[in-house]
């Protein structure tokens, strides 16, 4: 076993090439004789495959950042979080108020007949929920549209009647002081852009226990699981006339959707293809609007949170109310809170304590 022979050295190119072909010659008599070779690239021991997957990788990365920074400049912002005499003092943890949004004054006649909506243009909400993440991993709280609450300067109302009276200001500041919770970081989801981010995504797959049909939201379901277009899943999560928990039944299929939508944009089929991702972030941002100064950073570890929930690897629960259905005159039909229940619930989240409630999936 002799030593490794050297390649020749460079020097004219005619000298070179006949330097070549005499080292080519001294290697395979040497190797014939078992001396070892020339000394092989530093990278030739990887597998093929595992060389491609690295490219792979890195080409990914390259899109993701790229991607990362064209959101970044995207990003919609609205003025939603506002100092007040006597607002909550910051606790530990961070809270986003999560709000879906049906405006329709977007919407043409032929989507308003595909979806189930009427002509009404007044700004409205479905969906209100704080999401609380902290060192017990985290807490998804749904606020049904019929709570009923104080709003500052317009008495004890519905709570969603903050948004379409005051906007992201007067909502937030409402949940504020119904919850004692700090509100750090908002997200607003619009009524229509949630159809389009479920179908750029190519669908959803939802569950039910039992068959669901309401005629007001266009919902008509058979028991069991499906793969739900735009429309569909929006009408999964608005049915609530035929549900015999109402508001309450609704919720839960609200956050259902919910962490299906965060468990598709998290997925691999959707993160390895750039043009789909450029696709789904196209729709995820025109129907995304966030506080001043949310970032995109901050969107993506609310979005691993949702994921997590939607895993089982969180909580998610409804603020205790005392019971459906409670009739005050000039209102209608309001969720009150049950008190006791509410207030240990928030005072975990304040704390970042473990909620006192089991979880509600």
């Amino acid at each position: 076993m002799g030593r490794p022979i050297p390649p020749p050295p460079a020097s004219s190119p005619t000298t070179y090439r006949a330097a070549r072909a005499r080292w080519w010659h001294r290697r395979r008599v040497a190797r014939s004789l078992g001396a070892p070779g020339p000394p092989r690239h530093r990278w030739s021991w990887l597998p093929p495959t595992l060389v491609t997957l690295l490219v792979l990788v890195i080409l990914v990365v390259a899109g993701g950042a790229w991607l990362y920074i064209w959101a970044e400049g995207n990003l919609r912002h609205v003025a939603a979080l506002g100092d007040y005499a006597g607002r909550p003092a910051a606790g530990k943890g961070t809270n986003w108020l999560l709000v879906g949004s049906d405006s329709r004054s977007q919407l043409t006649p032929q989507q308003r007949r595909d979806l189930h909506v009427g002509n009404g243009r007044v700004q409205n909400t479905d969906t209100i929920m704080v999401l609380h993440s902290g060192d017990h991993g985290p807490t998804l709280v749904s606020l049904p549209r019929d709570s009923y609450v104080p709003i500052p300067g317009h008495g004890s109302r519905k709570i969603n009647e903050a948004f379409a009276d005051g906007g992201p200001q007067l909502l937030t500041r409402t949940v504020e002081q119904a919850t004692g919770l700090r509100i750090d970081r908002y997200a607003e989801v619009s009524f229509l852009g949630l159809v389009q981010v479920v179908d750029a995504l190519g669908g959803v797959r939802l569950c039910l226990d039992e068959p669901l049909k309401d005629e007001k939201s266009g919902a008509d379901f058979p028991a069991g699981c499906r793969r739900m277009n735009g429309p569909q899943a929006l009408a999964y999560a608005r049915a609530r006339y035929a549900d015999p928990n109402g508001d309450l039944g609704r919720v839960k299929r609200q956050r259902q959707l919910i962490g299906a939508v965060a468990d598709g944009m998290a997925s691999s089929d959707v993160l390895l293809d750039p043009p789909r991702s450029k696709r789904v972030l196209d729709a995820a941002l025109a129907a995304l609007t966030v506080d001043e100064d949310a970032d995109m950073a901050e969107l993506l570890g609310m979005g691993r949170s949702m994921r997590q929930i939607a895993g089982g690897g969180g909580t998610a629960t409804t603020v205790p109310v005392v019971r459906p259905g409670v009739m005050v005159g000039g209102v209608g039909s309001v969720l009150p809170w049950e008190e006791n229940g509410a207030n240990r619930l928030f005072q975990a989240l304040r704390e970042d304590d473990r909620i006192p409630t089991s979880a509600d999936k």
